[in-house]
């Protein structure tokens, strides 16, 4: 059995169950129990992590929604850009001394109707920003992309649920068979 690790904020908890269903039973997933937050909460936990489930073959991992929220206005982002770079540059660093092929998943979008809260705290064009930026550095580190973004923003309405966040059913469904076979495919 292939061993898997799912790291992420509350999207990958939406997602977990169904992309455990999906892998079936040639694969045991561990996930924290706990929301992974932002990256510099997940870069701090690994060392608490990491060791619950030694040699694992593949890890699939997500960090960015909270980074990009607006907490207070007068602040910009919660981690600015080029502290998330670095931030998340370290996790993989660190998900690579592992010795298990990384995948990164990318920031699922927020519902625009989100934007029009004046206490909203997740814009789409920050989170695209975000992608484009973190995309290139797994892009040059050799690390599989699997591209939630863009598998969610089409089916907004229906993938995000009334929070304008989090997953519906259908958007849980969607993930999680994406996550899985992305976890598929690198351990071919």
């Amino acid at each position: 059995m292939k061993k898997v690790i799912l790291l992420g904020d509350s999207i990958r908890q939406y997602y977990q169950e169904e992309a455990i269903k999906n892998l079936g039973s040639e694969y045991t997933v561990w996930q924290p129990g706990e929301n992974c937050r932002f990256a510099r909460f997940t870069l701090n936990s690994l060392r608490f992590w990491l060791p619950e489930c030694p040699n694992p073959d593949i890890i699939h991992w997500n960090n960015g929604l909270w980074d990009t929220a607006q907490i207070y206005e007068e602040d910009g982002s919660f981690t600015p850009i080029e502290e998330y770079i670095s931030d998340m540059k370290k996790i993989l660093r660190e998900l690579k001394k592992t010795g298990a092929k990384v995948i990164f998943a990318t920031i699922t979008p927020v519902n625009p109707k989100k934007e029009l809260d004046p206490k909203s705290k997740n814009v789409n064009s920050r989170i695209a920003e975000y992608n484009r930026r973190i995309t290139e550095v797994m892009k040059v580190e050799g690390v599989p992309v699997n591209d939630l973004y863009s598998l969610v923003y089409p089916n907004i309405e229906s993938y995000i649920c009334e929070d304008y966040v989090h997953l519906t059913q259908a958007g849980k469904e969607a993930c999680g068979k994406a996550v899985a076979d992305a976890i598929k495919h690198v351990s071919e």
